[in-house]
């Protein structure tokens, strides 16, 4: 028989609340993510009840248990004789708890199709995890974020007992094969004697909430020493964003706190199922549904301590078929896998919680690896035969004539003959009472076509605006406020009342943190609003907090414009500069002829210029012997005048070596000169 058991993951969004019924897995409840309670029949794939829960919304269904075969076949008859119900047999008696997420427990008969009973007064005041079935005494026990465990008596619906669990939110619970035992987790594993509520042993856990317990086998006694409930117990525990699934081992007599052994897998556990082994040689099977839409499928014999992780003996896939050649196959999600009682075939729910598959697949232990194909696309309409009959088509009269509501200006859709005027005021002048009110509503001779023109549609924009307000229709709004007519935006502002003004500045603020293309029609809405409304908006007292996102809002883009409004300058510059740099490159020059003539006339002058250098050194080396000869009458003369002569002679001598030197400088003087005026 299939053991399958999960508690509710309080972290993970793929962990949908479901669970295979015990009798022969005939049904498989799944608990949506809008509330609603479904049955399916696992042999046919029907759905084979809905309910909604009354407060579906408020308080969602965040976990579920089959009651047990046992229990139900215990209770059966005494339910027949107290309340003479014509129920059936004892083992169609199918109990559904469902915990939620404000802390009530509801029982739901499938039975009966409606609520069993309601559990509320001293229980939980959080979110329910885990709820967990005995299967002897028809208790009940729950864990909550409340950190506490409570213990449920059915039959009166109270409390029978309530203890603290963990000092953390407790988020998993599981009981022992015998019933004497209780396992607790949260971060932590306790395990709790249910006699005395005492922890009997402690177990290091997960570094993150445990999400799944599962007892695995009970080794079979020795004959010398009695079986105490403890000996040779395995349980298993998966984790929140934990890829280990591990096996911890009870005995009494050693107070191990680690696991014995690990699986590996290829994410979160989000249900596990297994066959429980009824000999040591047989080996345990363990099927393990991931977050990533896998399941894991493992066989080992449970023989004390392993220090590897063991890896997955097969893994399963399901993928759609895909169309094309270049299109590739899209995997769908596994949202529940239960061993069958021959425990060669498994039972797996795929596809949408709304309208998932279940299928029976036999399992081959040969293929590591199995990917199913399946076309899922023509199976996402609820296969509900009852909801047919319910609907009834009205008979209608061929002689019947439906009126509609409409827009202002509505006319009859049967337009008279113009004779018909006639015929009507004949029929009055009579004194006959036979006319139809068509025939009234015919006579006023309206002009539909100079009624359309004269209508601008804004007549009927400003009803629209205020009714989308009101009643915050999102598609009426969208109508209105998606125009780019920028008249008739005024027009519909100036014809809107008065106190769906500030409703249409909140919706217009929505509106402008949205898509940029929508910003931009939102912006001349907000112009029109803030220009002809202004003076009713400076009188109202409150005004500054309920347009205070508003303004922080165009703060924000006005910041963000300058800087690009900046920046957009400067690329204006840079893509002139740019531009005007390649017009320049790319203009063709034409015929120059007035510089080349200049440019050949200054080679006629530099010749020119080279004569009259010649002729300025001769100039300036004749006027150097002038001065030199003038130079030799003054020395003369000193010669007269001065006694020693010999001296003097030798001062002459010295004053031509001067002489002589200026003119060598003179020449290396005009080098320059002569340079520059080449260049």
């Amino acid at each position: 028989m299939a053991a399958g058991g999960r508690g509710c993951d309080p972290l993970s969004p793929a962990g949908v609340p479901c669970a295979f019924s015990p009798l022969n897995q005939a049904y498989f409840a799944l608990a949506s993510a809008d509330g609603q309670l479904r049955v399916w029949e696992t042999a046919n794939n029907r759905l084979h009840q809905e309910y909604v829960p009354s407060a579906h919304l408020s308080g969602t269904c965040t976990c579920l248990a089959w009651a047990p075969a046992r229990l139900q076949a215990k209770e059966s008859p005494q339910r027949k004789k107290r309340k003479s119900e014509a129920i059936g047999p004892s083992n169609q008696i199918d109990l559904l708890a469902l915990g939620t997420a404000v802390g009530s427990i509801l029982l739901y008969s499938t039975v009966k199709g409606e609520l069993h009973s309601k559990l509320i007064s001293g229980g939980h005041d959080n979110k329910v995890n885990c709820i967990q079935w005995h299967q002897d005494n028809g208790c009940l026990y729950s864990c909550s974020d409340d950190k506490h465990i409570v213990e449920w008596n059915t039959q009166t619906c109270k409390v029978k007992c309530k203890w603290k669990g963990d000092n953390s939110s407790v988020s998993s619970l599981c009981i022992s094969p015998d019933g004497k035992m209780l396992l607790s987790a949260g971060r932590t594993i306790k395990l709790w004697v249910l006699e005395t509520k005492e922890i009997y042993r402690h177990f290091t856990g997960h570094a993150t909430p445990v999400s799944s317990l599962v007892f695995t086998t009970v080794r079979p006694p020795s004959e010398s020493q009695p079986f105490d409930g403890v000996t040779g117990l395995y349980f298993l525990s998966g984790a929140v964003h934990d890829r280990l699934l591990n096996v911890w081992q009870v005995r009494s007599e050693n107070k191990e706190k680690n696991a014995v052994m690990s699986f590996t897998v290829t994410d979160e556990p989000v249900y596990i199922d297994l066959t429980l082994s009824e000999n040591k040689e047989e080996p345990v099977k363990l099927a393990v549904v991931c977050k990533d839409g896998q399941v894991h499928l493992f066989e080992h014999i449970l023989n004390g301590y392993c220090k590897k992780p063991l890896t997955s003996n097969c893994t399963i896939q399901i993928v759609t078929p895909g169309k094309g050649k270049k299109s590739t196959p899209k995997p769908i999600p596994i949202l529940a896998a239960g061993f069958c009682s021959d425990k060669m075939s498994l039972l797996l729910v795929y596809g949408n919680w709304f309208q998932p598959t279940i299928e029976r697949v036999a399992l081959s232990s040969k293929e590591p690896h199995m990917c199913l194909v399946r076309d899922i696309s023509n199976c996402w309409a609820p296969k509900v035969e009852t909801a047919i009959t319910k609907v009834r088509t009205p008979v209608m009269n061929s002689e019947a004539k439906v009126l509609v509501p409409g827009v202002p200006g509505h006319h009859a859709a049967i337009k008279p003959p113009p004779s018909q005027t006639e015929e009507v005021e004949s029929k009055r002048k009579l004194g006959e009472n036979e006319i139809s009110i068509e025939e009234r509503l015919g006579a006023l001779d309206i002009d539909t076509k100079k009624e359309k023109d004269d209508l601008p549609q804004t007549n009927s924009f400003p009803v629209l605006l205020t009714q989308g307000l009101e009643s915050n229709d999102f598609e009426m709004l969208n109508k209105v406020l998606q125009t780019r007519n920028l008249n008739l935006i005024k027009r519909t502002v100036l014809r809107m009342p008065l106190h769906a003004v500030i409703p249409l500045l909140q919706e217009l603020t929505k509106r402008l943190q949205g898509h940029p293309n929508s910003a931009v029609l939102m912006v001349q809405w907000l112009k029109c609003v803030l220009t002809v409304h202004a003076s009713y908006l400076s009188t109202l007292p409150d005004l500054v907090p309920q347009l205070g996102t508003l303004y922080q809002l165009m703060e924000s883009r006005v910041k963000t414009f300058q800087k690009l409004s900046h920046l957009h300058g400067k690329l204006i510059l840079l893509i002139t500069q740019v531009t005007a740099s390649e017009k320049s490159k790319g203009m063709t020059c034409p015929e120059q002829k007035a510089k080349l003539v200049y440019e050949e006339e200054s080679s006629e002058e530099e010749s020119d210029d080279e004569i009259e250098k010649d002729s300025d050194d001769n100039w300036d080396e004749d006027e150097e012997d002038k001065e030199s000869e003038k130079d030799e009458d003054v020395d003369e003369e000193e010669e007269e005048e001065e006694e020693d002569a010999e001296e003097k002679d030798e001062e002459n001598g010295e004053d031509r070596d001067v002489a002589s030197e200026k003119e060598l400088n003179g020449d290396s003087d005009l080098d320059p000169e002569n340079e520059s005026e080449e260049e």
